[in-house]
Formats: C-alpha cells, structure tokens, sequence
C-alpha cells in the first residue's frame, strides 16, 4: 500500500549574482507544487514542501521537475529554464529515501541538478531572454469600441473624455452624448476608412478624387460626423431587413457605457493599475489593417478590410509585410519565446501572417494552467472569439463586436487578468488590454499626426481606397496595462498605439525596430515605476454584469454569395493558410486548396470549409496539446 510522504526541498543559487528561483514539482499522485525564491550569489533558499508517495504501487507513480532562473545583473543576466525531456519538465523519481528528507536542488545557468537522496538527475538550462524589468508581457486585443464608449461615463478622475455638451447633429436634429449605451447595437457601425473619414471630418466629406488621393490627410478633424455615418451605412453589412438603423437608434453610436456597473471588470483594472487615454487605433479605418498594426507597425498599404480581388496577394502562404518581418520574427530571431491563444479553440486572426501557424498557438481553456507550468515564453498575444463571423450576426463570441454583447468579453478580460495574477509568473509581468478600433462608436479627441511607416507599402487604391498615406492616426480606444510593478489608479495621457506593442518588446529585449511608426512609438515600459511589486493587487475581478437581451440580428442565407470584401474574405485566406499547413504543404497540396478555395462561392460554401479546417486543427493540436504536457501530463 502507498505510504504519501514529502520531502524539503532547498534552491541553491550556482550563479554569482543575484537571481530569483522559480521551482515546479509535480506528482501524479497530487497536484502541482511552485515556489518561487530570490537567491543571494552562491546563496541557498527555501524550504519547499513536495508530495509523493512511496511503498507498494509507488512505482507507477512519477515525479516531475522544472526550473526558471532570472539573472539579474553580470555577464550572464537573463532568463533561463530548464530543458527536460519534456517541454521544460525532468523526470526524476522520489524514492523512500528520500521521505523525511531536507534536499538541495542546484540551478545555474547552464544546468539543474536535481540531487535527490536516493540518486539524482540532471538536465540542462537553456537562456530564453536577455534581462529586463519583466520577463513575460501579455496582450489581449478586443474589438470596435471608443475610449469614450467605454470609459465617458466611468467616474474615474483625470481622464479626458466626452461629455453631454458633445454632441453630433443630422439637420436640426442633435444626437449628444450621452450613457448608458446598449449591450448590443442592432446594426454595426460603420468602421472601413471611408466611414472613419466622415466620422471624423464631418457629414459628407469623401476622399476620392485623383487630385485627393496620396496627399496628407484631411483637416480639420473635429469629430461631427459619427450620427450622420451612422444613419446611411451599410459598409459592415449589417442586419438583413432592414438594414439601416430607425431614427430612434441613429444616437446609439453616442451613448457610453455607464462602466461601474455595466463593464466592471475593466472598470475594476483600469481603476488598480494604468488607464491609457491617449492610446489610438493606428489608422483611421477597420480591424483587419490595425491588427497588423500591432503585429509588424505597418499595415503593408492596407486601409480596407480584405477583398477577394486582392486576397490572393497574400499567397497560400499568408500576409507577408514589406519590411519583410514582423514581431514574431524579431522574437524568434532574439531567442524570445512566444505563443498565440484563441479563445473557442478556433483559428486567430494573426493566423494570416507568414510564418504563424498552429505550432504557436493553443486553445484559451488551457491558459491559466499553462501558466502554473513552466512557461517558457517571452510574448503572448490573446485573441477572442469573434462570433458569427460567416452569417454576419457576430453572436456567441466574447471579441465585444458591437452586434454581440459584452459580459462574455468582460469574462475573457476576467479569465485573463486572474490566470496571470495567480501563477508564478505575476510578480514578473506586464498585461495591455487594448482594443483594435473604435468600431464607429464616438469619441471626443480628434487624433493627430502619425510617422508613416516607411516600410515600401505599395500606393495601391484596392487596398487603400482614400490613398492614404499612414501621416494620422485613428480614432482612440480604450487601453489598460497591468502589472504589480504599476502603482495603482495610474492615469498614463501618454501618446500610444499599436505601434507601441512592438515597441515595447524591443525595447524591453533590445531588439531592432521594424518600422519607422515603431521606431517612433512611445512604450509602455516608463508605467514600471516600483522596484518591488505591490501586494495589494486583487487575486479577482467582479464577475461580469447580466447579459441584457440584444437585438434580433437577421442572419445571412447559407446561398447568399460571399461579399467582396470584409471578414469573411478575411476568414477564406486565413483558413487556405491554414489548411495547406495542417496538409502538408506540398505543391500538390497547395494546388488542390487553391482550387477548393475558388470553388466557394456561398456563406454556406465558407461555412462546410471553416468546419473541414477546424477538424483537421483539432486533429493537429491533439497531437500537440500545449507547452507543459509532460509525459506523465503533470496537473
């Protein structure tokens, strides 16, 4: 009969400087052990408690080991973890010997050396970043919403937003702004660049002509025309029937959430940690060229959603930018470690880019006990599930697009803030939430002048319909960073966007810029103003708000064709990227995708390929189920 036991285990520091220690344990007879030490050179700290069991059936049970080292100073600063047999684990079995026991683990940055009782094991330590002041930043980009949507009507002090005297008029007839805005809208405002220019310019103003076209962009902003676009566009295909909202809806677009008690998740981070009201989309337009924004610091000329006309730039192969690299590519040629989560276990957005595919990413459900493992990853970026995508209701997704609800958003912000705060890895890290564009919603600051990137984009009106020269940045949204090493209720009036995203991690890992916008964007590294985190951070957040009822949205007809433009073509170049990947990626491969990809030609065409896709995902990803597996799937 097994006999449970423990040991005490002692972490010695075989470096010459300051370091701190992170140790895991795991058994399969109980759960996972972490603690986490700061060392002294050549010092020794703990104790920690491990679980085992010996005696009779103890043989089928195994022992798991990992080990973070943080560096702090000298030439051999930096982060490394162990590299065990698998992922970052090392086996390495308790025997009764052992039981009883006080036992010194050694780690320094070339080996960890578990030296147990009863004989020991040992295994290598492997560097996975350069030093800095936190060793795991994590970004969650949400969808379509103003900073003065969400925060207008927050009560928190110092921040500049809107007020009742701002107001938007058709006519005679005022829209101002005002709370508490709908859960839901019944149509989705209009966000492409044409509908920005008008939001922002007012009523009527277009950039089309020749003489327009390639030139700086329009003035003067102020701000005027969110009403009025609102009333007549059809740019993001709302609702079938009718497809324009009633006049009692038009001043939806000017109502802000009344945050305390509508959105009080994020109220709760904003008001605990930093609060950005200066952080805008980085161009005057829709999601897809903003989320290259924060991926490359440039959209690669891009100011339209994608359009089958020009999808297949992209090649099977995916978005490429002009410069030739984005973050993940500086990441990974700076040994930084990085990895992609989907909420819904789907496939994210950033699955168009060259050179992402399903190696990098997981399924969100796994998260929060991905991070109680070893995690050797520098970057994280978190997608949300973004709905009904193909039929155009958006519903069932937690992204916050305007024509889904926002409580399940609130629980994917909750989800992450508390996976993050409650691992090993809090004390060391940075969260951005941030939104990809204002979604058509008002906002009372006009955006100024941006650095163009500079990166070759090409000057091509399919892509870029008002000729855009990437000089002015897009309308705010709303931003919140977190760490303990922020000092709490910070107000940041800091000029951000998502340019900053990877700007921050090269400066924070030291690598090269990709673009002139990055070279030039502000980081959020000077929020990092305490030299030891705060413990008065909340272990939790308020639960989200009750989802209200939303308005009935009409769906698409599976014969409907596929629209020319917009998510859905968005959706077909990501899935062929991804089809051809999980396939193999031979060229006999490659041509029969390309041959299924032009044989769609319906919303019910898209919707059997996205199902064929996401079985062969599902297939691939259970054969790679994560970054802490292990053999003996320590819990």
């Amino acid at each position: 009969m097994s006999t449970p036991q423990t040991a005490q285990i002692m972490v010695k520091n075989g470096t010459d400087a300051p370091a701190l220690i992170t140790l895991w344990h795991t058994n399969s007879d109980y759960p996972a052990e972490t603690q986490t030490f700061d060392v002294a050179p050549q010092g020794t700290a703990g104790p920690m408690t491990v679980h085992f069991n010996t005696g009779l059936g103890s043989l089928t049970v195994q022992d798991w080991w990992a080990a973070k080292l943080v560096v702090e100073s000298g030439p051999s600063a930096g982060v490394y973890f162990s590299n065990g047999s698998s992922a970052s684990w090392k086996e390495c079995q308790l025997r009764s010997d052992d039981a009883g026991q006080t036992i010194t683990l050694t780690v320094d940055t070339g080996s960890f050396d578990i030296a147990l009782t009863s004989g020991g094991c040992q295994t290598d330590m492997a560097p996975i970043a350069p030093p800095a002041q936190v060793d795991h930043v994590f970004v969650l980009m949400l969808e379509n919403h103003s900073f003065d949507n969400i925060f207008a009507f927050s009560g928190i002090d110092g921040i500049q937003v809107a007020d009742p005297s701002d107001v938007n008029k058709i006519g005679d007839q005022a829209y101002p702004v005002g709370s508490p805005a709908p859960d839901a809208m019944p149509t989705d405002p209009g966000h492409e660049f044409a509908d920005v220019l008008e939001q922002l310019c007012g009523p009527g103003v277009t950039r089309t002509t020749p003489q327009e076209l390639w030139t700086a962009y329009n003035q003067p902003i102020v701000n005027s025309g969110f009403a009025a676009n609102y009333a007549v566009s059809t740019t993001e295909a709302p609702r079938v029937g009718p497809d324009l909202p009633t006049p009692a809806e038009i001043g939806d677009v000017m109502l802000c959430f009344d945050t305390q008690t509508q959105l009080p998740v994020i109220h709760a981070l904003a008001t605990n940690f930093a609060i950005c009201d200066a952080w805008h989309s980085s161009l005057p337009g829709p999601t897809w060229p903003n989320r290259f924004f924060v991926h490359g610091a440039s959209s690669g000329g891009w100011t339209d959603s994608p359009g089958a006309l020009r999808i297949g730039d992209w090649d099977i192969g995916g978005f490429g930018y002009p410069s030739k690299a984005s973050i993940y590519d500086r990441l990974t040629a700076a040994n930084v470690g990085w990895r992609i989560y989907s909420d819904g276990f789907g496939i994210p957005q950033v699955a168009a880019l060259k050179g992402v595919n399903l190696a990098h990413s997981g399924d969100f459900a796994t998260f929060a006990s991905d991070l109680q493992g070893p995690y050797p990853y520098g970057y994280t970026f978190i997608e949300p599930n973004y709905g009904d995508i193909i039929y155009n209701t958006y519903k069932g997704g937690s992204s916050q697009h305007p024509m889904d609800s926002m409580p399940a958003g609130e629980a994917l912000i909750k989800k992450v803030y508390e996976g993050i705060r409650n691992s090993p890895l809090w004390e060391r890290s940075l969260l951005i939430v941030v939104y990809d564009e204002h979604g058509g919603f008002y906002d009372s600051v006009p955006p100024g002048p941006a650095t163009p990137p500079g990166d070759g984009a090409p000057e091509d009106t399919s892509i870029n319909s008002g000729g855009f020269l990437f000089d002015w940045y897009g309308v705010r949204v709303p931003a919140v960073v977190v760490s303990p090493l922020i000092e709490k209720g910070k107000v940041d009036h800091t000029l951000y966007d998502h340019a900053s995203v990877p700007a921050t991690l090269e400066a924070l890992w030291k690598f090269p810029y990709l673009t002139q916008r990055d070279r030039t964007a502000n980081t959020v590294l000077p929020l990092l103003t305490l030299s030891t985190p705060r413990t008065d951070c909340p272990p939790t957040l308020p639960d989200p708000a009750p989802a209200t009822a939303a308005p009935a949205a009409v769906p698409a007809s599976p014969s409907d064709p596929l629209p020319d433009t917009g998510n859905v073509q968005g959706l077909l170049a990501t899935l062929a990227k991804t089809d051809l990947e999980v396939s193999g990626g031979t060229p006999a491969e490659a041509a029969a995708i390309q041959a299924r990809v032009a044989a769609i030609k319906t919303r019910g065409d898209l919707q059997a390929y996205q199902q064929e896709v996401n079985a062969k995902v599902q297939q691939a990803r259970a054969a790679n189920p994560g970054p802490n597996p292990g053999p003996a799937s320590p819990q």
